[in-house]
């Protein structure tokens, strides 16, 4: 994982919810933005990755932006912000492996037809004859 964080800006506000006069007076929301196409720290391939996986969370400009105001503590706010952006641009940059075309093995379609002839004689046994 890269740590980025230092192209991060940082922009404060009063966030909503239960904390009584703490809410009212203190700015403990935070809003994390980095712009994508200005980064030092990933190529441009890598830019164009994480721009089509999060296409969804970057602004027209070309920011992504995310907003925490979880704690009532803003320096809490600020690292949790942090960690969730570099996780997302982490699971943005993963790329899953191949998955090759494999042929089913000689023994595996010997059990297949053994079973299905087994579950045949089962059900032929369930006839009633007279």
């Amino acid at each position: 994982m890269k740590d980025f964080s230092s192209e991060l800006t940082y922009k404060t506000a009063r966030s909503s919810g239960a904390g009584g006069q703490n809410v009212n007076k203190v700015e403990t929301m935070v809003t994390v933005r980095w712009a994508i196409w200005e980064s030092q720290f990933f190529s441009e391939d890598e830019k164009k990755l994480i721009f089509s996986k999060l296409k969804n969370k970057i602004s027209a400009e070309g920011f992504l932006q995310l907003s925490v105001q979880e704690s009532r503590s803003q320096l809490d706010n600020k690292e949790k912000a942090i960690q969730k952006i570099l996780e997302l641009v982490d699971k943005a940059l993963f790329v899953p492996k191949k998955r090759f075309k494999t042929k089913p093995t000689k023994s595996s379609k010997e059990k297949r037809l053994t079973q299905k002839k087994q579950h045949s004689e089962k059900k032929e046994n369930r006839k009633f004859r007279m």
